[in-house]
């Protein structure tokens, strides 16, 4: 049977369900293994949302920085703007001048009635001093409508989180003056996932579903599921998510060492023990029949196996041979 020879830059990992002895004699047959492909992944959130300003001003409270958690619709920063606390000022003097004068106009209209019923006043007279009044209320109804105007743009001054999640990046600071639409902070959530850049001669080799193999910061290896393949390329390079539960998602953007399966073949792998090295050679006892002889073989790349250290050789043995441990 012809071995096939990959780069070393590939791991190997046999398929679930083989389980292999190290304690006796075994017969060499070629097993199913799966080539991985060791690539970085990037945190990333599901959802990335800038929490704009709407109003013009000056942030006078900023009551988050990076790294908090938030909860959607809390507060995370202040912005005032001095010209509309002197708008409303201006408005309620207004509002003010026009009440003493409608107060007026009601006294000059009740006067006029009283006339009107003795005989002494004409109904000409009473019906402009009504009119009086109601241009007043009027008046004062568009003041007090203006008022409101400027009470929302208030409003908008109070910046809130639009989603629940982790504050990624504050690009401003307390006291700053800013503009309408600039970025208070930005808010990550919807959960995180991993973002990988995959060299496009492997696009074809990927598929939706997929297991994934993530070591995590404590050196662990842990699945994760290939949840989407994204059809553009950019950069001879294709962008994938993977989704891993229970994701350390401290560092928005840190990279993860992640192993894509590159596909399946066939090889022969041995316990690591069963490998005798010297004077740089490599060496494994085979028995045939009542006779034990040692033969000269060329490894490959270790894999784990259940714990077990195997060993993939890629010349010296052949199916159906049987292997025996060192003495």
């Amino acid at each position: 049977m012809k071995l096939i020879v990959l780069p070393l830059a590939f791991a190997l990992m046999v398929l679930p369900g083989l389980v292999m002895a190290a304690d006796g004699p075994i017969t060499v047959e070629p097993q199913i293994v799966t080539d991985w492909k060791s690539v970085y992944g990037q945190v990333e959130a599901k959802n990335t949302i800038a929490a704009r300003a709407q109003l013009s001003g000056t942030i006078t409270e900023l009551d988050v920085t990076e790294g908090d958690n938030v909860t959607a619709g809390q507060t995370i920063a202040t912005i005032v703007d001095q010209t509309l606390v002197y708008q409303i000022g201006a408005v309620d003097a207004q509002i003010n001048a026009l009440q003493a004068q409608l107060d007026n106009a009601k006294t000059e209209l009740k006067r006029g009635e009283d006339l009107k019923a003795r005989g002494v006043s004409t109904s000409q007279n009473v019906d402009q001093l009504q009119t009086q009044v109601n241009v007043y209320e009027g008046q004062i109804a568009a003041q007090q409508a203006q008022r409101k105007v400027y009470q929302q743009q208030e409003n908008y001054g109070t910046v809130t989180a639009p989603i629940a999640g982790k504050v990624v990046s504050v690009p401003v600071t307390k006291g700053a003056v800013i503009m309408a639409g600039e970025t208070i902070a930005t808010i990550g959530g919807g959960g995180f996932f991993l973002r990988l850049s995959v060299p496009e001669r492997h696009a074809d080799m990927l598929k939706q579903g997929d297991t994934i193999m993530i070591t995590d910061s404590d050196g662990k290896e842990i699945e994760g599921k290939l949840a989407k393949i994204y059809p553009q390329i950019e950069g001879g390079r294709v962008q994938a998510d993977v989704e891993v539960p229970d994701l350390n998602a401290r560092f928005v953007a840190a990279r993860v060492l992640v192993k894509l399966p590159m596909g399946n073949r066939q090889t022969i792998v041995v316990p690591a023990s069963y490998i005798d090295t010297r004077s740089g050679l490599d060496f494994i006892r085979v028995k045939d029949g009542d006779r034990t002889y040692e033969r000269t073989v060329v490894p490959g790349v270790r894999i784990n196996i259940d714990g077990q250290e195997m060993l993939e050789i890629l010349t010296g043995l052949n199916p159906g041979d049987v292997v025996v441990p060192h003495e």
